[in-house]
């Protein structure tokens, strides 16, 4: 298989998934993609190594249940009736991801791009955690007590032969490459600490760096080629917003190839769902069923999102319900199997020009409902 779509992971928290949808953009963007390309259920993932998740554990009421079932539990409460996602679900701390992102480790460390070295970082003299500069109190336990702490940490440095970011880690067209995130992903220092204190993670004990976890930003990376490793896919490519990128990348520049399997970046937009009720009045006019409004914002806007890049604006709702339900209306009986291989050739590519041409659409439509063997084959 050549590509696999995956989510970025989620942040896990005390949300739901029919109450943030946005929250469910990229996960649902992959599975359009996938479900196109013909490529398995993908499994859904979640970032659970989080100061935030530690600091719920802590104040959980009730019985202390352990870490990995307290996030599960939060997980499992995200979909309806509790029903788990075809592709399965996996997490930032589970067993294949831990054992991947420390192989990584070990070669990149006989590489020599990263280092265990011996570094001097701000630490809050109360429970241990290390903070930022500048004076503010422990994002931990809200201690303005800190002081210059020296010890062991996995540092990476940026590479010298290449940009932190370049156009091989996108996913996207040659006209829809991400100039300014290019420009600004590079604006970090020279060298990263990767080792955090957390309560849960990824544990660097093997290393000799006990009581410190992988920094999540590159274990969102070993989370999604641990994923696509499960497939045996040749291009894992994660689906995020260019904020969430512009956050991670440098983190990740080591742990996007591993044993024959790339990361690629998709980049997509944020969605105005909170503003789709506005749409009742056109959802009548077209007699629209549940079904088909739940198509249009569940699977029409996330891949719409992956051409707008950035922002769709609420008042380009009405006109993107009319171009969906023309190509919906306007499904060919038989799948024109030259433009769905045409299809399959722009997702692959990156290009995002098909979404918005009705032809195209109504053909992947009509391919969702029953797809021809002629065209399965990729």
């Amino acid at each position: 298989m050549r590509h696999l779509f995956l989510n970025g992971p989620v942040q896990n928290g005390p949300f739901t998934l029919a109450t943030r949808p946005g929250k469910a953009v990229g996960i649902r963007l992959a599975a359009a993609l996938n479900a196109i390309l013909g490529s398995p259920p993908a499994p859904h993932l979640w970032n659970t190594v989080t100061l935030a998740g530690d600091l719920r554990h802590r104040q959980a009421e009730g019985p202390r249940i352990p870490r990995q079932r307290f996030e599960a539990g939060l997980i499992a409460d995200k979909y309806t009736s509790g029903r788990s996602p075809v592709g399965g679900i996996m997490t930032d701390t589970d067993a294949e991801v831990a054992g991947l992102a420390l192989e990584m480790i070990e070669n990149n460390l006989r590489a020599g791009t990263l280092t265990i070295s011996r570094e001097t970082v701000p630490t809050c003299r109360t429970c241990g955690h290390m903070t930022g500069t500048g004076g503010h109190p422990c994002n931990a336990c809200g201690s303005t007590d800190t002081w210059e702490r020296s010890g062991l940490h996995l540092v990476a440095g940026l590479a010298k032969d290449r940009p932190v970011l370049d156009r091989s880690d996108i996913h996207a067209s040659h006209r829809q490459q991400p100039k300014h995130l290019q420009n600004t992903a590079g604006n970090v220092a020279e060298r990263l600490t990767l080792s955090r204190t957390r309560d849960h993670g990824i544990d660097l004990a093997p290393l000799g760096l006990n009581g410190l976890v992988l920094d999540p930003r590159a274990g969102i990376h070993a989370t999604v080629l641990a994923a696509a490793r499960r497939h045996e896919a040749d291009t894992a490519v994660m689906t995020i917003t260019e904020n969430a990128a512009n956050h991670i990348v440098a983190h990740g520049q080591h742990f996007r190839e591993h044993d024959g399997t790339r990361l690629q970046y998709a980049l997509h937009g944020h969605l105005p769902y909170q503003h789709t009720a506005s749409l009742q009045p056109l959802h009548e006019a077209y007699r629209a069923t549940q079904t088909i409004t739940d198509g249009f914002e569940q699977w029409f806007l996330p891949l719409f999102s992956v051409k707008a890049k950035t922002t769709t604006r609420p008042d380009q709702l009405p006109g993107l319900f009319k171009h969906y339900m023309r190509a919906h209306l306007g499904r060919p009986a038989e799948v024109n199997a030259a433009v769905f291989r045409a299809v399959r050739h722009s997702v692959s590519a990156g290009d995002t020009e098909w979404i918005m041409n009705k032809q195209a659409l109504a053909t992947v439509m009509a391919a969702r409902m029953t797809v021809p063997v002629a065209v399965t084959k990729t």
